[in-house]
Formats: C-alpha cells, structure tokens, sequence
C-alpha cells in the first residue's frame, strides 16, 4: 500500500504541506490520480478553531482546473462505467480495509481543522467507513428486475445504469463521514465523481482519495477540486456533471438545488434543522439526561442531527436544573486534549454567531439558565470556544427557536401534553430529526405514528439510520427524490434501463457442449 501515515506530519503525502516557517502551506487539488499544486491566486486561510492559527491555504479553483477534474472524470467513465460490478466490488473491500487501518490518523486531521474531540472524530470516520462497507454488497443492491414469457418466447427485464459524471459539495461539520456518504455510492455503481470538500476542512477528503487510489481505483475516477461560490455555480452549471448531492445550510441547499434543477441535474441536498427531543414525566430520568446533555452539546453543537430543542412535557420539567448540573460538568477544551467532551466551534464568526442568537433568545423574554458565553480556555485563549447553553422559556416566535442555532445551546419549551408537543413539531417546518424519551410503549408508538419527521428516535437521541436503511430528514430538510445512501442512496445514483426482447424458439442453434467451469470477473 503506497500510504504510510504517521500523524499529520505525513500529510504532505496526501495534498497538504505542511510547514513550521513563514510560508503559508497549502492543500492540493487531486485531479486525474495526482496531487496538484493550483495555480489559482485567490486562497482561503484554514485556521485551526482551537488556537486559530493558520494551518493550510485552501485554493479557490481555476475555471480551467475544475474543467480538468471533469475531463478527467468524463475521460475514466468510458472505462470505469463498463468495469464488471465485481471489480468495482474488490475496490470497496480493499478500501474499507485501508480506512479502518488509519481511522486515528484521519481523525487527528478532523481534529485539526473542525474542532471537534479525537473520540467524536474517530466516530465521524466510523460512520462513513460503515458506507464504504455498506457498498461491498453492490452486487446485492445493484441487483434489477426480471419477468419471463410475457408473451410467446419474449420476455422483459431492468437494470440499473450509472449516470456519468456526478459531484458532491461538503460541509464543514463532518470532514470524513460527508465525502463518504456520497462518492463511494456513486463510483461503486459505475459513475465517476468530482468532489468539492468544504474550503475548510479539506484534510480527511485529500486523505481519503489517497486511500481510494492505494485500493486500486484508476485515475480519473474521483476528482476533488476546491473553492466557494465559483466552484459551486461551476457544478451546478457544468452540462457534463449529472447529478449533484449536497449537504449543509438551508440558504446554500436551496441555492444548489433550484440552480442545479433548472440546469437539468439529478440533485439531493440535506439541508438545516431544528431537532426536538419530548420529554415525558414517565421516562428514565438518569438515562434521559445523559442522553439529552450528550446529544444537545457534543460536537459543539455542529451536527445537522443535534438534539437543540428540548420539548419538556408536564412534570418533566422539574427535571431542568439536574440538566444545568450535568452541562456544567463537561469539559470544554481543544478536541485533542484527553478528556475533553466540547471541543470549539468552527470560526469566530460562528462564535459570534451563536452568541448572537444566545442574546436574542434574553432579548425575547426566555431564561438563561446557563450561559456558555465569555468561556476562556486556558492555553487556548483565542479559541473559538462556546460553552452548554441552556435557554428556558422559549416560544415558537423567538429568533433563537426559529433559528438553527448549530452550536452548544439547548432551548427548552414547555407543554401539558403529548399531543401539544406533537403540534409543537408538527408545526415547524423543519423535518430532519427527533426523538421522544418514555417507558411506555404506547406513548411511543403514537409519538412515531403522528409525528411529520423523517427520522425519529425512541429513547435514542440522535436517530441517525445506518446504510443498510438511509438518511431520510424530510419536509424542510431535505429537497430532492431520493436521499443518501442505502437503497435510495442506490437509486440517486442510476437509472433503471427496462429491456423487451423477443427470440424465436424456431431460430435456436446447436453448438458443442463448453464442459469448463466459466470464469467471472
């Protein structure tokens, strides 16, 4: 295997380079089965979110570079598309071999430029390994349909096609687990793929193709370019790209999705919101607040799944200042320091950001029972840090519900009754998540029955599916036909080609008996 990581001073092998001088390092593009050095003159700095020091200079494409990484993508689809299932197949076991080999390295890169804990990074690579090894079974997912004898000595049956080139643009939040819910999809059943990480977090994605090559993948196969709006209109526009996956803001998604459409592509984009957890009187209080402190503050709030919005039902709400208790007691520090539970969040902008709609939520009339703000760091002083923030009192008209606030805070309703916080739900126009935590069977089964939310969890906080099913965020989540990974996953990547053919019995010929076993592959 030409990898050998050893830390992160090993990037340089992967599209980064790293240096300790004055000269600002840069990542590569990846076009072709090479690492490129751009020649863009318009970069973006990537700044570690815990110190806030530069680490690496991020590209923003040429017009001529991201047209190379199509050529490229358009030239190996000739080939690639015609390669048997089962050699695709033997691609996605070695690579899933490869990934799960160097999961701390590729998390120490998450951590670098994201933030968030090495245990929560080691767990984004984890969920996006589990794809790749949901793509092993391509020879079972891939499989069509059949009907003989629909008529005298005809009959008809479908397959499923690639499409071509296809693309997908990432967010910042989940640097591995997001390139890995799309292009081991679609290369597995026979597209070719051109990547466009987000500018910054492009570590884990440079390392990923280098892995992706290592197992075997020909050159052109995945491309990854970079940038910002440029490299986005250039994706949605480009006439050889046919279908583009999203993931990330509601502004960007709707955006990528119109523009995309309008051009005559196949999109899927997941897009923001505002996930609720119901809390009833007869649920398991110990296990409910763990759960309920794990899933509102971890990863600092950055996660499109995050429970931020806690629905307390009855007597349930006595349970609030236990909660503030067991938010105090987390840990906030630089993701890689032993021990830390909330690492920072991505940018001071995003610092001011959260902060922001913290005070709005004051500003409102809601209480602040703990404020997070103002946190200094020992060591870390011009980290990004934002502490768990518990609001109170919210209403459904305050800007801090309204909002995806996409950090550590917690905003807290309060209703009688389960049918009230169904409504609650109900009525926001977001239908990415939610879960209901209780004991009895019944309450659960009508909270899953009644509830408009894609997905749903029942005394599990954060109900993301595994591949084997997949992510089905709805209403306001999510536009498109088809979601990620999974079934549908399969399905957003092909098209379904139906063949009716007729030989006659009377036209058969006779040849020798072939006694060898046949080969396939």
């Amino acid at each position: 295997m030409a990898l050998r990581l050893a830390g992160l001073a090993k990037l340089s092998q992967v599209g980064v380079r790293l240096q300790s001088t004055a000269a600002a390092p840069t990542t590569k593009l990846f076009i072709n089965g090479q690492f490129v050095e751009s020649k863009t003159k318009s970069w973006v700095d990537l700044h570690n979110p815990a110190t806030n020091e530069v680490i690496t200079r991020v590209p923003n494409s040429t017009q001529d570079e991201m047209q190379a990484a199509v050529d490229a993508a358009k030239e190996a689809y000739k080939t690639w598309s015609k390669t048997s299932i089962l050699t695709r197949q033997q691609v996605m076991f070695k690579y899933q071999d490869i990934i799960r080999k160097n999961m701390k390295e590729l998390a120490e890169s998450v951590t670098v430029e994201q933030g968030k804990t090495l245990v929560d990074a080691e767990g984004d690579v984890l969920r996006g390994l589990q794809v790749v090894e949901h793509c092993c079974s391509i020879t079972s997912l891939q499989l069509g349909e059949s009907l003989n004898g629909i008529a005298r000595d005809m009959d008809t049956h479908s397959y499923r096609t690639p499409l071509g080139v296809t693309a997908g643009i990432a967010p910042f939040n989940f640097p591995a687990m997001i390139p890995l819910w799309m292009y081991p999809t679609a290369i597995v059943c026979g597209n070719t793929f051109v990547m466009k990480p987000s500018e910054r977090v492009p570590g884990a994605c440079m390392m990923l193709v280098q892995m992706l090559k290592d197992a075997g993948c020909p050159d052109g196969v995945v491309n990854v370019i970079h940038g910002t709006h440029d490299s986005v209109n250039f994706i949605c526009d480009n006439p050889d790209i046919k279908a583009i996956s999203f993931v990330g803001s509601d502004q960007a998604g709707k955006y990528i999705y119109e523009r995309g459409s309008k051009n005559g592509k196949r999109v899927q984009s997941n897009m923001g919101a505002k996930n609720h957890g119901v809390v009833m009187p007869d649920a398991n209080k110990e296990n409910t607040l763990n759960q309920l402190s794990g899933a509102a503050f971890g990863a600092a709030g950055q996660r499109c799944m995050a429970l931020s919005t806690a629905v307390f039902v009855g007597e349930a709400n006595n349970w609030l200042p236990e909660l503030v208790e067991r938010a105090k007691k987390l840990k906030v520090n630089a993701g890689h320091v032993p021990g830390t539970d909330i690492g920072p969040v991505i940018s001071p902008q995003a610092k001011q950001r959260i902060n922001g709609l913290i005070q709005s939520g004051v500003d409102e009339g809601a209480k602040l029972i703990l404020d997070g703000r103002n946190l200094v760091v020992p060591g870390y002083e011009k980290g990004n840090f934002v502490g768990p923030t518990i609001l109170t009192g919210v209403t459904p008209k305050m800007k801090c519900y309204t909002e995806e606030i996409f950090g550590p805070v917690l905003v807290c309703l309060s209703v009688d009754t389960l049918d009230e916080a169904i409504n609650l739900i109900n009525s926001n126009p977001y239908g990415n998540g939610t879960a209901i935590f209780t004991t009895n069977g019944a309450t659960a089964r009508k909270f899953t029955q009644e509830i408009d939310v894609g997905q749903v969890g029942v005394n599990v906080p954060i109900p993301v599916p595994l591949p084997m099913f997949s992510f089905t965020g709805s209403r306001g989540s999510f536009l498109g036909d088809c979601h990620f990974y999974g079934k549908m996953g399969i399905n957003f990547y092909t098209d379904v080609k139906t063949v009716t053919q007729l030989w006659r019995e009377s036209d058969v010929t006779h040849t020798q008996a072939a006694v060898a076993m046949p080969v396939m592959q």
